[in-house]
């Protein structure tokens, strides 16, 4: 029974694991605390960071600007032509729904050039490592069906382990990855722990 609540214990902690692995970020434009203005360094801010689909942008600012969503034209040429989408009144959340580049400007007379355009690659997901070349794959072994009540104890079970050489899966990258990567990892590893402390 013991050996029952350690399996459903570690296969709690690893979906909780995978779980934080697929939570949206929002990103403050410019970075935490920031506002968008005509200070620019939009461009140098975007590309430090890693956008998903299901991320999202939160642009805070004062009425006196507003927030367009533009071509690739419009945003080299800083005009706003061909909207795609306006926003105002001074703090606006715009959800990143798809993978591609997305492109935002200030379409006040002025402002796009000082610096207030962004433009942002939101990545693709990033589908399930595969095994590399040369490598053979390894079966997956079904854990052994717990005994029947009274006939043999825990200690009386044969030794199953894991067959050697399954192919480690690489990790995601990019900085916001790897660090959420490494967290998920200490969480498994610490809920590993209690449970085979039981």
């Amino acid at each position: 029974m013991a050996m029952v609540v350690k399996a459903v214990l570690v296969a709690v902690v690893a979906v909780a694991a995978l779980a934080q692995l697929t939570v949206a970020v929002d990103h403050q434009v410019g970075g935490s605390g920031a506002t968008w203005a005509t200070s620019g360094g939009y461009d140098s801010w975007s590309g430090k960071q890693k956008f998903s689909p299901g991320d999202s942008l939160v642009f805070s600012y004062s009425p006196a600007h507003d927030v367009v969503e533009v071509s690739k034209a419009d945003y080299d040429a800083c005009t706003a032509s061909k909207v795609v989408a306006r926003y105002t009144g001074g703090k606006t959340t715009v959800k990143l729904t798809t993978a591609g580049k997305r492109y935002f400007i200030c379409s006040i007379t002025g402002h796009c050039d000082a610096g207030m355009k962004l433009q942002v690659n939101v990545a693709a997901a990033t589908a399930a490592p595969t095994k590399p070349r040369g490598q053979r794959s390894v079966a997956p072994v079904a854990a052994p069906a717990p005994a029947p009540e009274g006939s043999a104890t825990d200690e009386q079970l044969p030794t199953v382990s894991s067959p050697t050489g399954t192919p480690t899966p690489s990790s995601p990258s990019g900085s916001g990855a790897a660090s959420i990567g490494a967290s998920a990892a200490v969480a498994l590893a610490m809920g590993m722990a209690v449970a085979l402390a039981i």
